[in-house]
C-alpha cells in the first residue's frame, strides 16, 4: 500500500496540505470527528491551539487502534468555530502537526461551523487514512 501526495505545479503550492493523495490498496479507516476531550469527555484546552493538539491526538490514538499511523491519513476535514482565530494560530496548530504526525500533509480542508456539538469544543477533526 502506497499513499501518493499530489501537488500539480498548476495550482497554488500547498502549505500544511496536500491538493490530492493517491491511495493504491489497503483498507480504508473512516475517523469520526474528534475534539479535544479527555477519557472522561471533558473538553480542555482554552485555545484553538491546544485544542487542536487534543483533538489531533484522539484522532490519531483512533487511528493506531484500528491499525494505523499518521503516515497512513489520506484526507482530514477540521471544523472550526473561528476560522479567523484558527487562521491566527496557524503557526502553532503546524508545529503541533508536525510533532504528531510528521511532514507528510494528507488532503486536508478547513471549515468555518456556527458550532460544535459540544459547546466548549472550538475544533474538530475528522478524516480518512488508508492503511496496508
Amino acid at each position: 500500500m502506497a499513499l501518493e501526495r499530489v501537488n500539480p505545479p498548476t495550482l497554488a503550492k500547498p502549505s500544511g496540505f496536500s491538493h490530492a493523495v493517491v491511495a493504491d490498496g489497503g483498507r480504508v479507516v473512516f475517523l469520526a470527528g474528534q475534539i479535544a476531550a479527555g477519557p472522561d469527555g471533558v473538553v480542555t484546552g482554552g485555545t484553538v491551539a491546544e485544542q487542536f493538539e487534543r483533538a489531533l491526538a484522539n484522532l490519531l490514538a483512533a487511528l493506531a487502534a484500528a491499525g494505523g499511523s499518521p503516515a497512513d491519513l489520506a484526507s482530514l476535514t477540521v471544523y472550526a468555530v473561528d476560522l479567523d482565530d484558527y487562521r491566527r494560530h496557524g503557526q502553532q496548530i503546524g508545529e503541533v502537526w508536525r510533532r504528531l504526525a510528521g511532514r507528510d500533509y494528507p488532503a486536508m480542508a478547513a471549515v468555518g461551523v456556527l458550532r460544535l456539538w459540544d459547546p466548549a469544543a472550538l475544533v474538530e477533526i475528522q478524516g480518512h487514512a488508508v492503511i496496508p
